[in-house]
This record gives structure tokens, sequence and C-alpha cells, in this order.
């Protein structure tokens, strides 16, 4: 039997030490009998009945076997916690208060508690929460949560695909298909409106999480200097809580006897996250229906991605294996690896005094490589790649309208997001809407909030520029450490050591570089997420969406330049601005600027990239997954043989915490990939091909941490990925413009094709036809090495003879010309022919995705159906229903007006 409540709000006279007084607001809610209440220093709370566990690991529900667990929290003992960990006592006492008092409010704000002490920790508490039905129904229409009001009448249209995906899919016969319903914010005062067979089963369990969530985050507990104390994040942070969670439904690995249970845990271990169904298509409104529509979107994503990369990929592969077939009859390679051309040519040293000459033929082995990267499947494929990426976008976007509409998001920011309780609290300020020439409270003025952005924009830029100078301090290390290399590693082939032809100077230093660069690049990436949650907390938003997409910014720029700004410079700076061997260029006035081997730093750039984003997939994937792993060996190694029996609440709370960003880390992960992907493919056409193999491993190894290594997730909302969209497109846009400047400015395409059509026959070559013969003695300049100045002249080895001329790689005329030194006409026509290109590839480029994107609609035919009958729905159900109930009173009304009037009319008469 239930009982109301009716003692008042408590006053409370004493306060705790540092001037905070313990709240409890009392609201007239229904409770029931199991609950009492403690006296303690002159305060009355509502607590929770403490129970015993009742022997069944698997239950969801209370010791009554009937209310379900919608939410557990967790609490040390506040007693033993003093005996144990000679905390203060007065801190204790506070804590204690403080936890009382938001427990009390609690089961005053319609939720009911009940208490459980663990089975092998003695000093914790396991305290389960209950949302009762008209809990439920209040909540669910403040928060404007979508109902089902009837099941889907539109006929789904067949696709010449099905029978294909179905063999991928999940067995219907495994996971049934949930039935689609058309939806409505829901409203307690049209109950009957709503397709309701079953109370038990109306709010599925996600959303029962959500709600009480909701009521967790905005219940009060204590008041200092004037300002409310409320909120389960601010406990959990103090410590006064050690943990809140929502419960799994079962263990991952072994079926639940409860017939209750629908063991959508194991199921979804078993059909999606299991190493076995790797091939198998997601079964993403299951993933949804257990998760919330937050993770299911990303998972979606990320499968269509995957999905897509697949072209890429095979694309790319093909024209790999074109630049291995093309190598054998590469003519400028050839003639670097001849004994008689460059075994003959005597390269100038690229550093000072330190550095001696060496024979261009000890690149012979990059220049074989660089002629499988350095091809015209390179072109084709950056091509291709720029029209990819825009197929990808939007077709995302019609296939994340459909989800919105699937899974009820359509109008999710409109309607159901709610402000952050951080920002409620500090809603002190009053202001007038515009609109509405309402006053609405917020939390600083125009001129308060202007300071933030100052402040928030200015930290952002310094730490930006912190990233600048972590490159520019790598650029002088390869500087320095050139030398070194120069004077210890050979400059020649003698034939005796194999490692001679692979291991030059350039080498050595590129991959002791990149490694260093990868080393610096995540170190600072775990020191500036602090910092990003930090100034985006002092920013204030309004809502999570807010929150998390001005967070999303803010790491993506860093990340930006982070992962990026080593593949800018070699790619767009390095040996470009190194003047001529008789008047270099200097770094500070110090260090000599860097120069590219022979072939050009396109392969340098090659092995950047590797080595970061293939050493970055690597690090990600062992931290996701042994780091949880380990992390639940030890907790499970340090209460294991206590207590054979553990209930559900235990085993979940020995899991992991998910973290308050949730998934934001795998999305930063992954739209880092799709730039390495899409903004130097041009130099790297096997980026797809791993990144397709990363995501195959990334999309199970994210399901089975979350399955079986996580505590559950809140189920939240979301309509879509948020500022990632955004920030894909401005990629998609900057890559066409870098694959084209690498084209034209990295790789040595354009130059060969000068020589060919112009320069390799008359007026200005030799040949009768056009050929790529003699291109590298004609594209290296001459350089007497009488004009080396004191302080950068080279000692000459034994093996120089009497040699007065040395080759570097530009395009100047040779001692002796009139204007020796100065740059040839070759070099102009260069320079005309790089020019043309970028701008004619990056004008094709740009015109072809705008008609793509003209062409495809962002929402399908079918989607704008279902869009249209469900408001017609809505509009039919929810209000004609109403207005013909309120006519048919009111004409019922009208006639019992005029027959009194005429009854009067005709007593008067009478």
């Amino acid at each position: 039997m239930a009982f109301h409540s009716d003692e008042s709000a408590l006053e409370m006279d004493d306060m705790s030490e540092d001037g905070e007084m313990i709240v409890s607001e009392e609201m007239e809610q229904t409770i029931l009998p199991t609950y009492g209440t403690i006296q303690e220093n002159g305060m009355r709370f509502h607590t929770a009945e403490m129970v015993e566990f009742n022997q069944n690991s698997e239950s969801l529900y209370f010791n009554d076997d009937q209310r379900r667990i919608d939410y557990v929290l967790v609490y040390e003992d506040e007693i033993l916690k003093e005996q144990t960990k000679n905390t203060k006592k007065n801190l204790l006492l506070k804590q204690k208060k403080k936890r009382q008092a938001y427990e009390s409010n609690l089961m005053r704000n319609g939720l009911q508690l009940e208490a459980t002490k663990s089975v092998s920790d003695d000093g914790l508490v396991f305290v389960k929460v209950h949302a009762p039905w008209e809990v439920l129904c209040t909540y669910a229409e403040v928060m404007h949560i979508k109902l089902p009001i009837q099941p889907n009448d539109l006929r789904q249209k067949s696709s010449a695909f099905n029978w294909f995906t179905k063999i991928f899919s999940v067995s219907e016969n495994v996971i049934n298909p949930e039935q689609e319903f058309f939806t409505a914010p829901f409203e307690k005062d049209r109950i009957s409106d709503f397709y309701i067979n079953d109370r038990d089963s109306f709010f599925t369990p996600a959303t029962r999480s959500r709600i009480v969530q909701f009521i967790l985050s905005r219940v009060e507990y204590a008041v200092k200097d004037n300002v409310k104390k409320f909120g389960i994040n601010k406990l959990l942070d103090s410590g006064i809580y050690k943990a809140a969670f929502p419960l799994h439904d079962c263990r991952f690995n072994v079926k639940s006897e409860d017939a209750r249970c629908q063991n959508e845990r194991y199921l979804l271990y078993r059909e999606w996250a299991h190493p076995r169904s790797f091939f198998k298509l997601q079964p993403l409104d299951f993933v949804r229906k257990y998760y919330g529509e937050k993770i299911g979107i990303y998972f979606a994503w990320l499968g269509f991605y995957t999905r897509m990369l697949l072209l890429a990929a095979i694309v790319g592969l093909c024209c790999f294996l074109y630049g291995y077939k093309s190598q054998e009859s590469c003519t400028w390679s050839k003639e670097v690896c001849d004994p008689n051309i460059g075994g003959s040519i005597i390269m100038c040293p690229q550093c000072d005094k330190e550095c001696t000459y060496w024979y261009l033929n000890i690149t012979c082995e990059s220049s074989k490589k660089l002629c499988i990267f350095d091809s015209f499947g390179t072109l084709v494929f950056a091509v291709f790649m720029g029209i990819w990426v825009t197929l990808f976008l939007e077709f995302w976007k019609r296939r994340q309208a459909e989800l919105e509409y699937e899974w009820d998001t359509v109008e999710f920011l409109e309607q159901e997001e709610q402000p952050l309780p951080e920002y409620e609290a500090k809603c002190t300020h009053v202001v007038v809407n515009p609109i509405t020439q309402q006053e609405e409270h917020v939390p600083y003025t125009m001129f308060g909030k202007c300071l933030r952005m100052a402040f928030c924009t200015s930290a952002v830029l310094f730490w930006i520029l912190l990233i600048v100078a972590s490159v520019v301090g790598i650029i002088v290390y390869r500087l320095s450490v050139f030398l070194v290399f120069s004077s210890s590693l050979p400059r020649h082939i003698n034939g005796t050591e194999a490692i001679q032809k692979y291991l030059t100077p350039q080498t050595a230093t590129t991959v002791t570089a990149s490694i260093i660069s990868f080393i610096i690049i995540m170190l600072l990436n775990m020191l500036y997420e602090r910092v990003a949650i930090m100034i985006t907390d002092f920013e204030l938003p309004r809502t999570k969406t807010e929150y998390e997409n001005s967070l999303t910014t803010k790491m993506f720029l860093f990340q930006f330049v982070n992962y990026y700004s080593s593949c800018f410079y070699i790619a767009f700076f390095k040996g470009k601005f190194v003047g001529y061997p008789g008047d270099p260029v200097y770094w500070f006035g110090k260090f000599r600027n860097e120069e590219c081997d022979p072939g050009g730093c396109l392969l340098e750039l090659t092995t950047q990239l590797t080595i970061i984003m293939g050493g970055k997939a690597i690090w990600n994937n062992i931290q996701e997954i042994l780091l949880p792993w380990i992390k639940n060996l030890i907790a499970r190694f340090r209460s294991s043989g206590i207590e054979t029996i553990k209930p559900r609440w235990e085993q979940d709370y020995r899991l992991q915490p998910v973290g308050k960003l949730g998934l934001f880390y795998e999305y930063l992960e992954m739209v880092i990939q799709f730039g390495f992907v899409t903004l130097f493919v041009a130099s790297f056409p096997l980026a797809p091909l791993l990144a397709l193999v990363n995501n195959l491993l990334e999309i199970r190894v994210d399901a089975w941490k979350l399955t079986t290594q996580f505590r559950r997730m809140v189920p939240e909302k979301a309509q879509d990925i948020g500022a990632w969209q955004p920030i894909m497109q401005g990629v998609a846009i900057v890559a066409v413009v870098t694959n084209a400047m690498i084209i034209a400015f990295t790789s040595d395409m354009i130059p060969r094709l000068v020589y060919y059509w112009s320069f390799s026959v008359p007026p200005y070559g030799t040949e009768t036809s056009n050929t790529m013969q003699g291109y590298i003695n004609n594209t290296l300049s001459v350089f007497s090495i009488s004009d080396f100045k004191n302080e950068s002249r080279p000692v000459p080895p034994a093996w120089f003879g009497t040699a007065t001329t040395c080759r570097y790689r530009d395009f100047r005329y040779p001692p002796g010309h009139e204007h020796q030194y100065e740059h040839s006409i070759f070099y102009w026509h260069v320079i005309a022919a790089k020019l043309s290109f970028l701008i004619v590839m990056e004008h094709i480029v740009y015109f072809i995705k705008f008609i793509i994107s003209y062409i495809i609609p962002d929402i399908s035919n079918e989607t704008k159906d279902k869009i249209k009958r469900e408001k017609y729905l809505i509009q039919k159900l929810l209000h004609e229903k109403h207005l013909k109930l309120t006519k048919k009173q009111m004409g019922s009304l009208a006639d019992k007006i005029l027959k009194g009037v005429d009854n009067l009319t005709v007593d008067k008469l009478d």
C-alpha cells in the first residue's frame, strides 16, 4: 500500500563549515512504505531501505521483482571510509549530508530507491533507482520525447540489391526487425492517442535511462552563497558518489535465464562485436535501440565511410600496381641507375663543409620507388578522389536523412534538447528576448560573452602556435642531423654493403625525423585534450550539442596543425627555397635549408604519411584493446575469490567507465584518418586501402569495447554527426587544392612533361622525336666548385680527381653563361605549366563536385513521403480529433442554448 508524504520542506538551521546549506525541497509524491526517514543533527531525510542481495545474479529488478532498475548509484560507506582511509570526519559528515539530501530530493521528485551493500566489498553501497509510470510520463512530455502513435503503413520499396545485402545481414530469426511506427512528441493529456499495448514496454529501457539521467542531473543537494549546487556530475567529481550508470541487460557471453530479459547485449556481442562477424552488416537499428541514437549514428557513419572506402581502395590499388608495372619502363630512373650516366654525375654537397660530393646513382633505389608513386596513375587517382569525396558526403547526407526519420530525430534540436545543468545554474543575468519581448535569464551579459570569446580564441591560437613551434623544432633537427648523417654515411656505392643502397643521409634523416614527429604529436595530443576541455567549459555552451560542436572545432583545429603540419612542410616548402650551392638560403642565419632528392620530395612525403598514419592506427588500436582489457582483468583479480555470485549491478561496476565525451575521440580518430586519405592521397595511393583495413578492424574493436569492456552508456539523442560534417566538407574542398599542388609542385610530373614535349626536341633539344632520354642530364644544373664561398667550401674526397664542376637540382644557367646561375628558360616553362595545371585541375574537379552536389538531393523522395505522412497523421490524430470533439461539445452546448432561448420566447408569447 502506498502513502503520501505530507511533511513540509525542512528548514535547515545548522550550516556546514564552509557555509553550505543542505537542502531538501518538498514535493508531494507517492512513495512506498519501504522508505523510512532518518534524523541527524536536526535534519530529516527520506532514505532508501537497505536490503540484502537476493542471490539472483541476473536480476534487473528491485527485490520485489516488479520494479525495473533504471539506474544505479554507487557510493562508499562514510563510516568504513573513515576507519580505513583516515579521511577527516568533518569532510565525511558533509559528504554524507549532501548525499542524503540528494537522495531525499530524488524521492521527492518521484523516483524510487533501494540500496544494497556490495557482496565483495563491505564499503560499497549500490543505490538502485526506479522511475514509476507517472514520472516517466511527466518527464517524457517535458523532454518532448517522440513516442509511437500508429504503426507505419507505408510500403517499403524493394531494392534490386536486397538479395545481395541479405547475404551479409544478420538473420531475422536471430534479431527480429523492430516494428516501425509514426511518432509524435508525448503529451499526458492525449495519452489515449498513443499506441500503448503494454505500459512496461511503452518506454524502452534506453528511454527510461535517459529520463532518469535527466532527473539526476537537475536535482539539488546544497546551496552555497545563494548559488544552488545540483546534479549527479558534480557529486561524482567531488567523490561523494563513485559511479552512476544504467545496467547492461545480461552478461555479454551468456544468455540470461530471466524470461523478461531480451538478452540484447548477448545478441549484440554475438552478431555485431564478435570477430567472426566482421563480414556482416551492422544491425544498426538494434544498436540504436540498446545504446541510443548517438551511438547508433556513429556506427552508421563509420560503416558507410568504410563501404565507400572499398571503391577508393580498389582504384588506389590499381594505380599503385600500374606504377609498379611502369617502373620497368621508367627512363629517368634507368638513367639514375646507369653507371655511365648516374654513376658519372657528381652531385654538389647538400650542406656546408661537413658534407662532401656524391654520385647520383646512390639514389638508384629511391628513384625506382619514386616511379611507383610519381606516375600518370597518380594524376588519375587524385582526380578520382576529388570526385569520390563528394559522392561520399552527398550520399551520406541522404543516408543521414533516412536515419533522422527512422530514429525520430528530425526535429530533435528544436524540440527536445534541454540546456545543460551547468548552464542553467549560472543563468543570473536578465535580458529581454527581441522576438518574444519576454525576460530571459542568461549566464552572462553581451560584454561578458565577448570577453569569454576573446580569451578562448587567444588560448586556442596560443596552443596552435605552440604546435607550429614544435614543427620548426623538427625542421631544425632535420637540418642539424643531416650534417651528422652526411659525414658518417657512405656517399657512393662500392658494392660491398647492400645497405648502402638504401641508407642514404636523406633516408636516415627522413625516417628519424618522422618517428620523432610522431612521438611529439602523441604527447601534444594528450596535453591539449585537457586544455581544450577547460576552454570549452569556460565558454559555457547552452546545450550538450553546442558543447560538443565547440570542443570538436577546437580539437580538430589543433589536430589538423599537429598531424598535417609536417606533411605540409615536406610537400610545399622543403627544397623550394634553397638557393644554389654558391648562394644557399639559411634558417636563422645558421642552418642551411634542406634540399630534396634529385627525384623530388614526393617519396619523403610518402614515408612521412606511412609512418604517421600507420603508427597512429597501431597506437590507437593498442590503446582501445589492451588498456580496458588489462584494467578489467586487474579489477576481476582483486575481487576474485571473495564471492562467487555477484549481482548484475556489481558486475557492471567492475567494468570501465565511459568518458564524459563518449565517442568523441573515435570520431576524431576517423576524421583525422579521413584527412590523410583525402589531403595527401596523390603521394600515397594505398592510403584508402590501409584506411579500409583499419576501419574493418575499428568497427569490431569499438563494438567489442562497448559491449564487453565498458559500462552501458546513457542513451542519448543525436540528429546527425554534428560539427564533423562541415569539417569533412571543408577538408574535401582543401583536398582538391593540396592534391593539385602536390602533383604540380612536389612531384616531377610537370617538369618531365615539359621536357618530353618541348625540350627534348628542337629548338631546345637535340633529339629528333619526343623522348625522355637525356632528362636527368638536361635537368640538373651545373656549378663550378671554384665559386664556393670559403665558409661552405667542402673538402674534395680522394676519388674526386680533377673534376671542376658538380651538379645540383634546379633549372639555372651554367657558369660562363651571360646569365650564369640565374633561372633558365626551362624553369619559366615549368612554372607556367605548373600554374596552368593547378588552375585547370582545380576548376575541373570543383565543377564536377558542384554538378554532383546539385544532382544528388540531400533527402530521397521516399523519406520525404514518410515525413509528410507522419506530419499528416500527427495533425489528424492529435489535433483534428480534439478539434472535432470540441466542435461536438460546442455544438451540443449551442443546441441547448438555442433550445433554452426558444422555450423562453414561447413562455413570453403565452
